[in-house]
């Protein structure tokens, strides 16, 4: 049985699309927001490192570990409950982040704001499909929910540290928390009550197991020396529980993950595809910064600053795949140009000659790249089925993050403290994310050239 969703009130169709996108920009703009203000929290709440790290995390593993729950009780409780009850979860988890009082309540808080987005995005992702059938006005949808997502990745970094130096640290919380507001009003006034399945049930073993596996594959790819096992023991038993899935899924009446969902090979391609993108995107916006500011001299702000121009060709190209066809393929290539000139970065570079023109060619490529995998994920999943579909492909983005950073780190690592050392270290790592980048290239022809295959084939029966 599909899951009616309720179509806009008063056909007011691009503020409902300008809701979507906010609230998807502030889940992205919380994965990055904190990260400037970590040693004013430090300081002021006496954390030592590895609480530090917590305060980053607990909102990263939550968020990305659950997802795939998200996404299905978004299909289960209607499409407008998981997104108001999203949003009260991430409302009240930036208020509380807001408020000095311990490193406990804060990490607390920040792993309350991860289940929130874990809601919110698929749900929210799921209502733009509803409403935006297949077509140039989905595809238009897409650009500009892509667009935000970029605008939020970009923005956290400025704005963590324009409101750190400015009000102080408690402000990057407490500025989520007001912008959550207008969005709990808005969403009864532009969405109708909507109608769920009320025969379905949760299948509580699959989403404990799936939970389980992800948080541990994503904190121990993640958490580098924050427990005492060896590296691989967490990661391996996080795979171990994943696989276990299958089984599990099989026996279940109501799954997880429904077998339709994995016979969909549009989906299971583009959240392959997703992985690897996911990776290149966050090693990118993790190495680029350390090495501004440990190679080239850049102050926090700074590095922010002359970022700008690639979060500005990210949005744009954004909204532009939105409109033009079969930009996948192309974006991959210039995601890898980009990085490959960024690659041979001098230890003494300049923004305008060095840095200005990768970072322009990286920020399209991630952009043209990023839409068409959001619509490849999602293109041929049943309206009921829309709101896991978008929790897959989100959790792909964040679990390949993890394994790209997991990856790409040790490359990055300087034989000595010298500073030559060190630029050939985030260079090793940026040259290793654009071959990724090719990777997924090499990848979407593959599925190009079958899709085309299957469109030529004649129909069962006849000649």
């Amino acid at each position: 049985m599909s899951i009616p969703v309720p179509a806009p009130r008063r056909h007011r169709p691009a503020l409902l699309l300008s809701l979507l996108a906010g609230a998807q920009f502030l889940v992205v703009l919380n994965t990055s927001i904190v990260n400037v203000a970590l040693p004013a929290i430090g300081q002021d709440l006496d954390l030592i490192p590895n609480g530090l790290a917590w305060t980053v995390n607990a909102y990263l593993i939550a968020f990305g570990a659950l997802l795939p729950l998200g996404g299905r009780l978004t299909d289960l409780l209607g499409h407008r409950t998981a997104f108001l009850s999203g949003l009260l979860l991430f409302a009240a988890g930036s208020l509380a982040a807001s408020i000095p009082s311990g490193a406990g309540p804060l990490i607390t808080a920040r792993a309350v704001q991860g289940i929130g987005a874990a809601l919110l995005s698929p749900s929210g992702l799921a209502i733009l499909l509803a409403h935006r059938p297949s077509g140039p006005g989905r595809g238009k949808a897409l650009g500009i929910w892509g667009a935000a997502s970029a605008a939020g990745g970009a923005a956290g970094v400025l704005l963590g540290g324009v409101l750190t130096s400015s009000l102080g640290w408690w402000a990057v919380f407490a500025v989520s928390a007001l912008a959550a507001l207008p969005c709990l009003v808005a969403t009864p006034v532009l969405l109708a009550p909507g109608i769920r399945d009320s025969t379905a049930r949760l299948d509580l073993p699959g989403a404990l197991t799936v939970t389980a596996g992800l948080t541990l594959l994503v904190y121990g790819l993640g958490a580098e020396d924050a427990t005492p096992l060896p590296d691989v023991v967490l990661p391996v038993a996080g795979l171990a529980l994943l696989a276990a899935l299958v089984p599990i899924e099989r026996r279940a009446r109501n799954p997880l993950l429904p077998p339709a969902l994995l016979r969909n090979r549009s989906l299971v391609t583009g959240n392959l595809l997703m992985l690897l993108l996911g990776a290149v995107w966050v090693a990118t916006f993790f190495f680029l910064p350390l090495y501004q500011q440990k190679v080239l001299g850049y102050s926090p702000l700074e590095a922010g600053l002359t970022q700008l121009p690639l979060a500005a060709a990210l949005m744009a190209a954004s909204w532009g795949a939105g409109r033009l066809p079969k930009t996948l393929l192309p974006g991959l290539v210039v995601l890898a140009a980009g990085l490959l000139w960024l690659a041979r970065l001098p230890v003494d570079g300049a923004f305008l000659p060095d840095l200005l023109g990768p970072s322009v060619l990286i920020g399209t490529g991630l952009g043209l790249a990023f839409v068409p995998l959001t619509a490849l994920g999602v293109a041929e999943a049943e309206p009921q089925h829309a709101g896991i579909a978008g929790g897959l492909i989100n959790t792909s983005r964040q679990v390949g993050g993890a394994l790209g950073l997991a990856v790409l780190t040790p490359l990055a690592a300087p034989a000595t403290p010298a500073l030559t050392a060190q630029a050939h270290g985030y260079r090793r790592a940026l040259a290793a994310a654009a071959l990724i980048a090719l990777l997924a290239a090499a990848a979407s022809v593959v599925h190009l050239l079958r899709s085309r295959t299957r469109a030529a084939a004649p129909l069962p029966g006849r000649s």
